[in-house]
């Protein structure tokens, strides 16, 4: 693929940086977006001239999300676009997979791969930056799985692996958000760093590590994520992807839907989560609310 639509891609000095290049839906994932990343992965990991990869977005965040508009068919109402992708659940969970599949890619490059996190990285957002190798965020950044509230559960799950398993049901039973100072303190997050110096943090990492013979990095990459795999990780991720069509049949889901036709994709949203006040978890310290939640 010579040109990109949804993303830019870039070389130089033994890096590539992949950008997810949707700013004014802040970097929500389209069908045409997930298929340019899974190209550009591959493209990267084929260049010898190359020793890592960059994950990043353009304009105020990361990535939202899935655009659950951009995966409609152009005309479809919501309960179409429910009908046509969840038949069964097996039907489901295939579709689950493909997706899950163009995710992996970031794990299963040979070349290691960094999450360079600001601003918003929401639900699908998190799949993508927590398949990454290392994560670097901007403190004031902010990470959550929102759908777990009442559209199914992570379609991924790389939670555990990272924070455990008393922070990942945490964040993921409530669908709270966690700063990326927050997310550092836990692991979801190697560091967390002023937003001003969060892309000198990323790019003097890749500085050194265009220094390294690019099969030694891929070599040290495969064994740690070899023992990932060994302790299940990998074999986690298709249960993922069944437990979230099972949860799809969850009557909180269909209750969504039911909203969603009425009030649209957003306005089912903006109803949901203006019952969570500012919907953050604390790590180190009280978490004492008001009455809205706040």
């Amino acid at each position: 693929m010579s040109s990109y639509q949804h993303i830019r891609y870039e070389k130089e000095r033994g890096r590539a940086r992949i950008v997810l290049d949707r700013p004014e839906k802040h970097n929500a994932i389209s069908g045409l977006m997930h298929d340019e990343l899974h190209e550009a992965l591959w493209r990267s990991d084929d260049d010898p001239e190359i020793h890592a990869i960059v994950l990043k977005g353009a304009g105020p965040s990361f990535c939202s999300g899935f655009d659950l508009s951009g995966y409609q068919a152009e005309g479809q109402s919501v309960r179409q676009y429910r009908r046509s992708m969840r038949d069964t659940i097996d039907d489901d969970i295939w579709h689950i997979e493909q997706g899950q599949r163009m995710d992996l890619a970031i794990f299963d490059v040979h070349k290691p791969v960094i999450a360079q996190v600001h601003g918003h990285c929401l639900a699908g957002g998190t799949v993508l930056a927590f398949f990454c190798d290392l994560v670097i965020c901007a403190e004031d950044c902010r990470f959550a799985f929102p759908p777990s509230r009442d559209l199914g559960a992570t379609p991924s799950m790389m939670w555990l692996a990272h924070a455990g398993p008393q922070w990942a049901k945490r964040l993921l039973l409530t669908g709270d958000s966690i700063s990326g100072a927050d997310a550092a303190r836990i692991g979801l997050a190697l560091k967390a760093v002023p937003a001003e110096l969060l892309e000198e943090e990323v790019e003097q990492l890749l500085d050194r590590l265009a220094l390294i013979d690019h099969h030694l990095l891929a070599a040290n990459k495969r064994i740690v994520n070899l023992g990932l795999e060994l302790m299940g990780t990998r074999t986690l991720q298709r249960l993922a992807a069944e437990n979230d069509a099972r949860a799809h049949l969850a009557p909180g889901t269909a209750e969504y839907f039911r909203r969603a036709r009425e009030l649209g994709i957003k306005g089912g949203f903006k109803e949901r989560d203006a019952q969570f006040g500012d919907g953050y978890a604390r790590v180190d310290r009280p978490e004492r609310r008001e009455g809205r939640g706040r």
